[in-house]
């Protein structure tokens, strides 16, 4: 049984304000990643998005230049408000933790001078890794769900994403290669697929 809130199709964002406030939570609660956290803030907790849209905007997000969560925040955005929701949405991604990193970046540069005191900070931070790995295969297993219903078929996109994940961690292809390459055949590979599903109906 769908979830409620994400089969709802009239939620979204009140206002300009609520969208901003909504990016600032979720950016705030990203260490080592929002990925996770916009995930579940924006389709399990507030229902603007159904995990397959989620999906779509990540996907596209990802062959974009620039960082993954900046350009979803921009798409985001202006599905709800245009090009001052994109403007709003982003702003509210990077302002508080750029406000943070800069108070951050200070006090480390003072503290690095204590070895006790770094070794405490490097030792932090090997765990705050270690639960960011462990969000973004919560997140994987989680959007994968949706994969049931693309038109490649489960094994199909699972064997896809396999090959990806071996050109990248055992090929060491560069990601502009695999972006460029498996992504740019199975584009039109599924474009081939639904024309000939339009055609039979």
């Amino acid at each position: 049984m769908p979830d409620p809130v994400q089969a709802d199709p009239t939620a979204r964002p009140a206002s300009l304000w609520q969208l901003f406030a909504a990016f600032t939570s979720l950016a705030m609660q990203g260490f080592g990643g929002v990925l996770a956290v916009a995930q579940k803030e924006l389709c399990d907790r507030r229902g603007w998005l159904t995990q397959a849209e989620f999906l779509q905007m990540l996907g596209t997000a990802q062959v974009l230049p620039g960082p993954n969560v900046c350009n979803l925040s921009l798409m985001i955005g202006d599905k709800f408000f245009g090009w001052r929701g994109a403007l709003v949405a982003l702003l509210g991604m990077i302002a508080a933790p750029f406000a943070v990193l800069l108070v951050l970046a200070w006090a480390l540069g003072h503290a690095s001078s204590a070895a006790p005191t770094q070794h405490i900070i490097q030792g932090a931070l090997n765990g705050i890794a270690a639960v960011a790995a462990g969000q973004i295969i919560g997140t994987v297993l989680k959007l994968s769900a949706p994969m049931k219903q693309h038109p490649l078929g489960w094994w199909t996109a699972a064997g896809l994403a396999f090959a990806a994940f071996a050109m990248m961690t055992w090929l060491h292809w560069p990601l502009i290669w695999v972006l460029l390459g498996l992504g740019g055949l199975t584009c039109l590979y599924t474009y081939a697929i639904l024309r000939q599903q339009r055609a039979s109906t």
